[in-house]
């Protein structure tokens, strides 16, 4: 584990990777063959793995469940208690481990408390998951999706502010523009 912090409630099985920086707080538990970047923050109470990965600087508020397919990329944060699934049609009595559907959480964006993401899809760079939100399909890079079922509302920029008409941030000034298929894209 090189510079990282856990906590002494918290329980890191054997073959685990946890980056310089990161810090594990109570009563979490990082399950076998889970890859933490560093500068990570795991509040209390968080569960990830096994078979996980985190990117670099990413932070988990308290209650969060990581399961066996999802994937975060760098500077990903999640609300307090959303919710990740990892099969479409779960039985107490059926086992289904062969189907759990992958989950990739894209760079940047930011996942509000108690929604819950439908394994399977896949969350955009610099997206915006509105709080309670029930996400069922991809959202693309840039969007902001509230609601059960998520729809999308607008567009946020790579600082979290929610771009008018004019796609500018107001927090930046860096200007986006529509593509002919319906992405946001950073002008460059």
């Amino acid at each position: 584990m090189s510079d990282a912090f856990v906590h002494e409630t918290a329980i890191v099985d054997n073959d685990v990777t946890i980056g310089d920086g990161t810090k594990v707080w109570h009563f979490s538990h990082i399950l076998p063959r889970t890859t933490i970047g560093s500068n990570c923050v795991l509040g209390q109470n968080v569960a990830v793995g096994p078979d996980v990965t985190i990117g670099n600087g990413c932070k988990l508020q308290n209650n969060v469940s990581l399961y066996k397919g999802v994937q975060l990329e760098e500077d990903v944060f999640c609300g307090p208690s959303c919710v990740f699934t990892n099969v479409l049609t779960p039985r107490a009595f059926v086992e289904r481990k062969n189907e759990f559907a992958p989950t990739l959480v894209g760079r940047g964006a930011t996942i509000g408390a108690n929604a819950t993401i439908v394994c399977g899809t896949r969350i955009g760079a610099y997206a915006m998951i509105g709080a309670g939100a029930v996400v069922t399909k991809d959202v693309p890079d840039f969007a902001l999706v509230v609601g059960n079922p998520a729809r999308q509302l607008g567009w946020v920029s790579r600082e979290g502010e929610r771009l008018g008409p004019d796609l500018v941030c107001s927090r930046t000034g860096e200007r986006y523009e529509e593509t002919g298929d319906g992405r946001l894209v950073l002008r460059r």
